[in-house]
């Protein structure tokens, strides 16, 4: 097997690319069928920008 390009996969062998491709699948898959509720764009960036500002003033 040749070595694998950088600029084609970030993985070095084909099984962790199936590796993470199954997780993260998996993932999308939670996801989808979370019974959590819904948070807006604009909720998540506000949520955002405060630990952002929390942050950069410590």
């Amino acid at each position: 097997m040749g070595k694998f390009d950088p600029i084609y996969s970030v993985f070095e062998t084909d099984e962790q690319a199936e590796a993470h491709d199954q997780w993260f699948r998996a993932q999308v898959e939670a996801a989808l069928t979370s019974s959590e509720p819904d948070v807006s764009h604009t909720q998540m960036k506000s949520e955002i920008r405060a630990i952002i500002e929390k942050h950069r003033g410590a």
